[in-house]
């Protein structure tokens, strides 16, 4: 159940998208993770084991610390874990790996039954093949994830996002506006350092998952925010995160800086 010490100022729906509107992202990251936390507790009670995508971003670093804390009880040893995307080219070494974020922030930590890392060395076709058949063997139980500046879920941003895609996983472009959010999170000192491809898990991928949790703290995404939830904007990829509205079980997890003080 949701701690009432980290009760939202704003509840709120769009479509059928839940929006909760916090004061800070620290209020925002525990009720997340304490949801998170408590919606594994009640699966892990009822099946043997539970599949999980997490998203490898600053935006997460509240909810993560949270839910480790709140998930001390768990047997993680039940739990699959997935990312959603990884840039294509950088050493296997650099700090900016997504594979390398959410193993040091989560998964070295609570020690999952199964881990599956995209590998950002591999041939990227070759990758994307790989990494969908381990998606295809089972549903996927939760997703937590983010919304990027320009509305991108994963990397699907704008000009690449589909939400009608056959594929699990693919390699795309990422666009300008991403690129410089790298930079803007401090993942990267300059534009010309952030890679310019990257592979990711595809709309449709993220949207299968049976209950999401989407956690987006901070002014620079108050645009794609509004965008996200304002009925008057279309369900459309110009801005992928959209989409969410049409997702039966989720919840947008926000704050004051990222939703606006009125609406």
């Amino acid at each position: 159940m949701p701690n009432d010490k980290f009760a939202p100022v704003i509840t709120t729906k769009a479509d059928q998208l839940n929006v909760q509107v916090y004061p800070n992202r620290s209020a925002l990251g525990s009720a997340a993770g304490l949801e998170a936390a408590a919606y594994m507790r009640a699966l892990l009670d009822t099946k043997p084991g539970i599949r999980m995508i997490f998203a490898a971003a600053p935006s997460q670093n509240e909810f993560l610390e949270t839910l480790i804390e709140a998930s001390g009880d768990l047997d993680w040893s039940r739990v699959t874990v997935f990312h959603m995307d990884e840039y294509i080219g950088l050493p296997q070494d650099a700090p900016q790996l997504f594979s390398r974020y959410v193993s040091e922030r989560l998964f070295d930590r609570v020690k999952p039954g199964t881990i599956h890392l995209i590998d950002s060395g591999a041939e990227p076709e070759a990758e994307c093949t790989r990494y969908s058949r381990l998606l295809a063997e089972a549903p996927i139980d939760i997703v937590c994830l983010g919304i990027g500046e320009n509305g991108h879920l994963a990397f699907n941003d704008p000009p690449v996002a589909d939400f009608n895609d056959a594929a699990l996983v693919k390699s795309v472009e990422l666009d300008q506006v991403c690129r410089q959010q790298q930079v803007n999170d401090g993942c990267f000192a300059t534009l010309a350092e952030v890679p310019t491809h990257a592979v990711t898990l595809t709309i449709p991928a993220l949207m299968s998952g049976a209950r999401l949790f989407c956690m987006v703290p901070g002014v620079r995404k108050r645009e794609a925010v509004r965008h996200t939830v304002d009925l008057e904007q279309p369900v459309s990829v110009s801005c992928p995160s959209t989409i969410l509205r049409q997702h039966p079980a989720c919840t947008l997890y926000t704050d004051v800086d990222a939703y606006g003080e009125t609406r």
